[in-house]
């Protein structure tokens, strides 16, 4: 099993910086993408930004730019820089990573709030 404990996050003014922290345990071998996915209320979860086991990084388009993610499988962390927050960043924000053979593993969640 994988476990995955998020901190981080908050209310921040727009155009303010947060940073999300996530530290994966358990059976961390078998990760091969670890990242953030967020939802805002009556929305989708979707994929924020997301780092492989080769290291290679993948962004929304909303957030290039923007935010960065980094550490990795390796570290068994991942972070999430986010700059230049916008309100529409409002989201809960989950530390995701895809399990080999099990799918995907979710973190607690963490809520952003961005104010205008």
């Amino acid at each position: 099993q994988v476990q995955l404990v998020e901190s981080g996050g908050g209310l921040v003014q727009s155009g303010g910086s947060l940073r999300l922290s996530c530290a994966a345990s358990g059976n961390t071998k078998r990760i091969n993408h670890i990242g953030w996915y967020r939802q805002a209320p009556g929305k989708q979860r979707e994929l924020v930004a997301e780092i492989s086991s080769d290291s290679t990084s993948n962004y929304a388009d909303s957030v290039q730019g923007r935010f960065t993610i980094s550490g990795g499988i390796a570290e068994n962390m991942v972070y999430l820089q986010m700059n230049n927050l916008k309100p529409e960043d409002t989201a809960v924000y989950y530390c995701s990573a895809h399990v080999l053979y099990y799918g995907y593993k979710w973190g607690q969640g963490t809520q952003v709030t961005v104010s205008t």
